[in-house]
């Protein structure tokens, strides 16, 4: 069955997408600002428990598909690209918690050499080989925990006085946690791509 229940939810993270970035977008309207915020926030909140819930389904359920593995990073990354984006332009970047390019560029720049390794990856071996790490599941939620801590950074600010340092902290290390994360990833992607030769040769 191609439509699992996890599928399903993938699915449904994906649809949220596009009222979640017309949420922060709005929030560029000082007469809407904040309403936009919370909005965009519960809408983040659901996108990022449905990955938690879509993963438990898969693997404790078995609910695992080659349709659920390609959807599910595909999900996480367009969610976090529109978020690192939006939030770090002057019109749509929250008062006081701008995220910086740098820490976008390093988000981003992950994903678009990670695209690039699998396709020479498949260029090279005829195949794609996709195996999630702890240092990439990691790196996803420190990602979450970004674009949390810029979504409810005016009003936690309020409480407690030193949220705007801890933020950029989470911040930076986000940014740092994704090179690492690229590193990993192109070394596991040597890798395979050598075992790959040498099972060729092995076999002529």
């Amino acid at each position: 069955m191609i439509f699992t229940l996890a599928n399903q939810i993938t699915i449904l993270r994906i649809l949220l997408i596009l009222p979640f970035v017309m949420c922060l977008l709005k929030e560029a309207n000082p007469a809407y600002a904040v309403p936009m915020r919370w909005l965009a926030l519960g809408i983040f909140v659901i996108m990022a428990a449905s990955d938690a819930l879509d993963g438990f389904l898969a693997r404790v359920k078995k609910q695992s598909t080659p349709l659920g593995v390609f959807l599910d990073p595909l999900a996480d990354k367009l969610m976090i690209t529109c978020a690192s984006v939006i939030l770090s332009l002057s019109p749509t970047a929250v008062e006081g918690f701008r995220l910086p390019l740098t820490v976008v560029v390093l988000v981003i720049g992950k994903d678009v050499l990670l695209l690039l390794g699998f396709a020479v990856t498949y260029f090279l071996t005829g195949s794609i080989h996709i195996k999630p790490v702890w240092a990439g599941k990691a790196s996803t939620f420190l990602q979450i925990c970004m674009v949390l801590s810029i979504l409810i950074g005016p009003e936690i600010s309020r409480w407690i006085g030193f949220w705007p340092i801890a933020a950029r902290v989470v911040w930076w290390a986000t940014g740092f946690w994704a090179l690492m994360v690229t590193i990993v990833y192109i070394w596991r992607g040597i890798r395979y791509i050598d075992m790959f030769g040498n099972q060729e040769k092995q076999s002529r």
